[in-house]
């Protein structure tokens, strides 16, 4: 069976007549929202008119964007795929101005209650439309909106697309050959010491070629967000990601003061992890994901898809049915290549009822766990169907609930039937998971602050990031690792850091998966009577605040004894962890 993805349902190719002719539709579909807005009609009319016209123009759109851009995922050198993005980009600043002017009428709507209530099609849309009447205030004002939109596409928006050329194309040597940055990262799981060693050797010294250009990208990008955020009349760039993540700092900051307080348990996992494969100073940095125990084996894809069925099953059939057609139906590029960017992501295809996901896949447990991850988000995207586009606009934070989920339901199932030797293994590799989405995000999260301050004074050298990122791993990771052999270049690897107009994209990633453990405890405890009850979470993620949608299955995210509550659960596998060291 082929491992690369099916695109075929969306078109054949670029040559695909009705994809040159879809292309051509796009200027006409944005322009009716223009024309609705200025036409002779009644409110309710209007509005029920432009719910419709944004549905179409969404379907639309989708199908287009996901060709071009899940093409260029995978082969970034494509031309052809460039091109199209290039004019998709032109397209989008003409509908974002669009939806600036929808957003501007809604919110001198005086009487949208009124309407709401007497439409049911405006009913079903009624919270992204009273979002959008408070979220007017945040617009940037009509007459400079053009030129800003034009000058992203130069500024970063490209910024963000050479990141992704640099990272993509760039090989690195390695035992005298050259490999993929992509592949060389994931020889950090290897069993044997000196392959993940030196692989982390060629990394670092791999970034050289591009640290230059990186650092200008990340300048640039967190500059433009500064300068967006200001327009929008936000206090911060943080204040805009959480306004547009649906969530409050009273969440952030109960979260993080949690996560503080257990920095000193992460770092007891760290140091033993470092006693048990021979070090003395702490972990270096090249063995932070080093498999720990006997069970070291390799999986094929095949074996990955069997243990997927058959332990995701056992939260619901339907779940297991789901992921088993995810396989058949090719949704998964699965193997790491040339011009494949690196990690693994899942874009939902919503008016099609699919997802497309995209690993690079190198055997190791880890990587079935990744597996299980982004099918979660599969998973979520399959509770929304056919909602509203525009209700499935899921907040970051909420977002990673069900690929957490996914992935805390694999592990206990297969710690249950696990041998001693197999259990330290798992019991580290989920150790390993929640050091990288709360110890390792929290120093991303510092660091990307850090940026963004200093960039209102100056932009920041390669010597000046490097040394940000190293005093972030400080502050977070402190003497789990090694001082002396940490990751400098962090900044360059992790393309979350260069998503022009998304930052921060990192507090969701810790937000997600202590939520998902919460909400995993809660199934624990009511069995199968859960299964609808989560279902139904997910598919209101687009409907509510982070907070109410918490709330909905009574977990106060407000509180830092929540947050407490779910770490307590990984201070307990750090005991455990470390008990089986010792004895070992």
């Amino acid at each position: 069976m082929e491992w690369t993805w099916d695109l075929s349902y969306l078109y054949s190719s670029f040559e695909d007549e009705a994809f040159k002719a879809d292309m051509a539709a796009v200027p006409g579909k944005i322009a009716v929202l223009n024309e609705l807005l200025a036409a002779d009609m009644d409110d309710l009319t209007r509005l029920e008119k432009l719910v419709d016209a944004q549905e179409e123009l969404s379907a639309h759109l989708e199908k287009l964007g996901h060709l071009v851009w899940m093409t260029q995922a995978v082969d970034a050198t494509n031309p052809t795929a460039a091109l199209y993005s290039d004019k998709l980009d032109m397209m989008f600043t003409e509908l974002s101005m669009a939806s600036s002017a929808i957003t501007r009428y809604v919110g001198s709507l005086d009487n949208l209650d009124e309407l709401i209530e007497k439409s049911g099609k405006l009913q079903q849309v009624a919270f992204v439309l009273r979002e959008e009447k408070d979220n007017v205030k945040h617009t940037i004002p009509a007459e400079i909106e053009p030129w800003m939109l034009q000058m992203q596409l130069s500024g970063g928006s490209a910024f963000s697309q050479l990141r992704d050329k640099l990272d993509s194309t760039h090989t690195v040597e390695y035992r005298g050959k050259q490999i993929p940055l992509s592949a060389v990262r994931g020889l950090a799981y290897d069993a044997d010491p000196a392959v993940r060693k030196e692989a982390y050797e060629a990394e670092i010294a791999g970034y050289s070629k591009i640290e230059l250009p990186m650092s200008y990208c990340l300048n640039s990008i967190k500059l433009e967000a500064r300068t967006l955020a200001k327009a929008k009349g936000y206090d911060s760039v943080l204040d805009m990601t959480l306004s547009n993540s649906r969530m409050d700092r009273e969440t952030l900051e109960a979260m993080w003061t949690a996560i503080g307080e257990y920095l000193p348990h992460f770092r007891r996992y760290l140091r033993a992890k470092a006693k048990y494969l021979g070090h003395e100073d702490g972990l270096p940095f090249y063995d932070l994901f080093a498999p720990v125990g006997k069970n070291t084996r390799s999986y094929t894809v095949e074996e990955a898809r069997e243990v997927l069925i058959r332990e995701m099953g056992k939260f619901t059939p339907r779940m297991a049915e789901f992921i088993d057609n995810a396989f058949a139906q090719r949704w998964i590029d699965m193997f790491p290549r040339e011009g494949k960017t690196g990690g693994a992501f899942c874009s939902p295809v919503h008016f099609f009822d699919r997802s497309l996901v995209m690993t690079n896949f190198t055997g190791s447990l880890s990587d079935v766990s990744t597996l299980a991850h982004e099918l979660g988000h599969a998973w979520h995207n399959r509770c929304m169907a056919g909602l509203p586009a525009m209700m499935t606009d899921t907040p970051m934070p909420l977002a990673e609930t069900a690929s957490t989920f996914n992935e805390t339901v694999l592990s206990h199932h297969l710690m249950q039937n696990a041998s001693p030797e197999e259990k330290i293994t798992m019991l580290e590799g989920g150790l390993m998971e929640i050091t990288q989405t709360a110890v390792d995000i929290y120093s991303r999260y510092l660091f990307e602050t850090e940026v963004i301050e200093t960039r209102a004074d100056h932009a920041m050298t390669v010597d000046e990031l490097k040394d940000a990122m190293l005093r972030a791993q400080d502050a977070t990771y402190g003497d789990g690792l090694d001082k002396n052999v940490r990751h400098p270049y962090m900044w360059a690897c992790k393309s979350h850091y260069y998503s022009s107009g998304l930052n921060f994209y990192n507090f969701p990633y810790a937000f997600g998966d202590l939520f998902g453990k919460g909400v995993f405890a809660q199934w624990l405890e009511k069995g199968d009577a859960f299964v609808d009850d989560y279902c139904k979470l997910l598919r209101s993620c687009g409907s509510a605040s982070v907070a109410d949608v918490a709330a909905s299955v009574g977990i106060d995210v407000r509180s830092a004894d929540f947050w407490r509550s779910s770490l307590e659960v990984v201070k307990a596998d750090i005991d455990e962890f470390c008990r089986l060291c010792e004895k070992q």
